[in-house]
């Protein structure tokens, strides 16, 4: 595709067609440092025509000082050279999008993203990981326009190929890894055109913008699309943006017709190194695209193709609209064969693979009619009874997916309140059999989100019940939180362990959900705390129970054989007398202060805690330790954490944040962390499977997340959210903050 006003020109030539403009390029000329004059006067003589009568000095001389810095201080900096760098880092803009300062913004952000990388292609994988994520922007064709600048698609949050690609080119720019735009204006069949990503490390290699696949480059769903263009044919070639020289022009599809065809993007046909360098697919063989279609566009599905005798011949998920608008699930199958492709909740289809065989698409219900099934179903059933109906299963849209929400939320609260009402008022609280009497009171004017809840354990154990009782009496008066419902509960046993045996955990758990069902408790604000042998009971139940509390406060107790392992999402406060030495609790507090602090300084953001060891006091600490009510309730529950530290006891749990064991076992410790779309599981093999519990606030379901555990890698799939894992999740905890709308078995 030749274009005449792409011809080299000269500085005179370009100060010339700068027109009024051209005392600002003689400015950033003059006043460019001398180590970057020749760079300036370079990128004056290749800028597009239109640019020369519009660009300020100030802008390209800040652009040209930022572009030597990135380059001058990159680690990679010797491989590239002062071409590739004029090429590839230097210019301030990618094709024809709106002229904005995009360097510093991106470069704060990046270098924190690839610190400690050494090569451009990982540091440009890194980037494309974890970038998009960190400022909000995903793939949309509601986006404004194709051609956006960095700031307009981070404001918006929306963009198209083109603007993922033009984002991730800058954040590359940015910190000295050579970038250019590729793409090609039309698909062989007609489909549409695409863009992308080709970054320099050692030679250009290509990437989705947005799509990024591990630390690999040269890998995306377009590659074998790629690999059929056509050198030769302008409209289906392969074309690279260059700043250099060329006779080419890039040609930008997204054009309004009729827009001038003014020459402004110069471009390169590298359509050979696609052809030559990636997969053919083999004779005899068809690549054929699949896609599952809804009332408002793609939807994710899982879909199995099988042949005339009902053999599995290819398994996978479609893609949604979250993907590029050409991105369809491809399978490679025989020339001839009878096929059928079938996904639960739809019909399925049949085709015959010939050559010209494009898409096979399958019509399902929409997220939208699940919704309104799910309304109409609430009517006349528990939310729990949602889960095996037919639209549970259905892809939800993330704004679907919290209305789902707050329908099943709202009918269990509807249904529960009259029992749980009836409970609290009974005075007691029933779990598995066993019965936990409770006294409770309100404190202060309740908050717009509704009260917090404090649980106080009183102390006595191993004594005669009406010992325990005074001691019940006693922790009902003993803190008076300035706002919240205090709650103090009384033992259901009389036993030395009476608050950290198995059913406990149960007890509080029932509590704590008609608390929030009954009185509107905020379930982010739930504090527990302890004296004595209640102190016993915190120091076991909060690294245990640690994902239901915002803070808790131990007060003058022993751990037993507990350990803190737990508590790293949790504030732990230690109150703990100086002088009180039967069995060693205070020698045991002072271990503990050490062994906190350790665990907090090697895991930074982790095991938050206040250790008070109280000068000249025993075991009665003459109320001293009440100031932990309002150290605890400073804090808030964090509810999705980048990291869990899991370590069963004796009484185990199947759940624990957004992380669920199908085989709970005792003493087995898990160590789950999430890194943007990567979660990470690290549990010994008796640990057995888990399944990971996700919503959108914990990660974008809009895009694949991969899971590791131990030696295994689940690659990157579509967590869908659905009605059945919101309703399986309320089932199992009836907790509207620890909800989740999507489920992925871990490998």
């Amino acid at each position: 595709m030749l274009a005449a006003g792409l011809a080299a020109r000269d500085l005179d030539d370009a100060l010339k067609a700068a027109g009024s403009n051209r005392p600002q390029l003689e400015r950033a000329i003059s006043q460019a440092p001398e180590a970057e004059r020749a760079s300036m006067r370079w990128l004056i003589e290749h800028m597009p025509h239109e640019d020369l009568s519009r660009m300020s000095a100030d802008a390209l001389l800040a652009n040209a000082a930022q572009a030597h810095e990135a380059w001058q201080k990159a680690p990679w900096h010797a491989q590239v050279d002062e071409s590739l760098f004029r090429d590839a880092i230097l210019p301030y803009a990618c094709i024809d999008e709106p002229r904005d300062e995009w360097r510093s913004l991106l470069r704060e952000k990046c270098l924190k993203i690839i610190d400690g990388v050494s090569s451009p292609g990982l540091a440009a994988a890194k980037i494309n990981r974890e970038l998009f994520p960190l400022v909000g922007v995903k793939y949309s064709t509601k986006r404004k326009r194709a051609d956006q600048s960095p700031r307009e698609s981070i404001e918006s949050g929306l963009a198209s190929c083109t603007g993922l690609s033009i984002l991730l080119i800058d954040a590359c720019r940015s910190v000295g890894i050579p970038a250019r735009f590729a793409g090609i204006p039309m698909w062989n069949d007609g489909s549409g055109n695409h863009s992308w990503v080709e970054v320099w490390d050692g030679s250009w290699h290509f990437t989705g913008a947005a799509e990024a696949t591990g630390d690999d480059l040269d890998k995306g769903w377009f590659a074998e699309r790629a690999a059929t263009a056509k050198r030769d044919e302008p409209m289906h070639a392969i074309y690279a943006v260059t700043w250099n020289d060329s006779p080419l022009e890039f040609p930008t599809a997204w054009r309004e017709p009729g827009e001038p065809d003014d020459g402004r993007v110069r471009a390169v046909n590298v359509t050979d190194r696609y052809t030559n360098a990636l997969a053919k697919v083999p004779d005899g063989m068809a690549p054929v695209r699949i896609r599952v279609v809804g009332s408002s566009g793609r939807v994710a599905r899982p879909i199995t193709v099988k042949n005339a005798s009902g053999t599995v011949v290819f398994e996978g998920v479609t893609r949604n609209e979250g993907f590029d608008a050409n991105d369809h699930l491809t399978a490679i199958l025989p020339l001839g064969a009878q096929v059928s492709v079938t996904t639960p909740g739809a019909e399925g289809a049949s085709a015959t693979v010939a050559a010209d065989t494009r898409v096979i698409e399958l019509r399902v219900a929409s997220s939208g009619d699940a919704l309104a099934s799910l309304e109409k179903f609430l009517l006349n059933h528990a939310p729990v009874e949602a889960i095996d109906q037919p639209f549970a299963m259905i892809p939800l849209t993330r704004e679907d997916a919290a209305a789902a929400k707050a329908l099943l939320w709202k009918r269990l609260v509807v249904l529960e309140r009259p029992s749980r009402t009836k409970e609290l008022e009974s005075g007691a609280i029933v779990a598995g059999g066993v019965t936990m009497p409770i006294w409770f009171k309100a404190y202060g004017k309740e908050p717009k989100g509704g009260h917090c809840l404090f649980i106080s354990m009183h102390g006595g154990g191993g004594a005669p019940k009406e010992v325990n009782d005074r001691q019940w009496l006693n922790q009902q008066k003993l803190y008076e939180p300035a706002e919240g419902i205090y709650v103090a509960p009384r033992a259901p046993t009389d036993t030395w362990n009476l608050w950290h045996q198995a059913h406990i955990d149960a007890l509080f758990s029932r509590l704590i959900e008609d608390m929030v069902i009954v009185h509107g408790v905020d379930p982010n604000r739930v504090y527990l705390l302890g004296y004595s042998a209640g102190g016993d009971g915190v120091y076991q139940l909060a690294p245990r129970m640690a994902d239901r509390f915002a803070a808790v406060a131990m007060m003058a107790g022993h751990p037993n054989e507990t350990k803190p392992d737990g508590l790293r999402n949790l504030p732990f406060a230690l109150h703990m007398g100086a002088n009180d030495a039967p069995f060693d609790r205070n020698k045991v507090a002072q271990q503990w202060k050490v062994l906190l602090a350790d665990l907090a300084a090697a895991d930074p953001g982790g095991y938050p805690h206040l250790v008070d060891i109280h000068e000249g006091k025993g075991h009665w600490m003459d109320r001293e330790d009440a100031s932990a009510i309002a150290w605890m309730a400073r804090f808030v529950r964090r509810t999705h954490p980048d990291t869990i530290v899991w370590l069963q006891d004796d009484a185990t749990h199947p759940r624990f944040y957004w992380l669920r064991a199908e085989s709970p076992t005792e003493r087995v410790r898990v160590v789950a962390t999430r890194d943007g779309q990567h979660f990470s599981i690290g549990a010994p093999p008796e640990a057995g499977p888990f399944t990971l519990l996700l919503d959108d606030s914990l990660c974008d379901l809009d895009r694949p997340v991969e899971i590791t555990a131990g030696d295994r890698a689940l690659g990157a799939i579509l967590a869908p959210r659905t009605i059945a894992a919101i309703a399986r999740s309320l089932a199992e905890r009836a907790d509207p903050s620890l909800s989740y709308c999507a489920e992925l078995r871990s490998p």
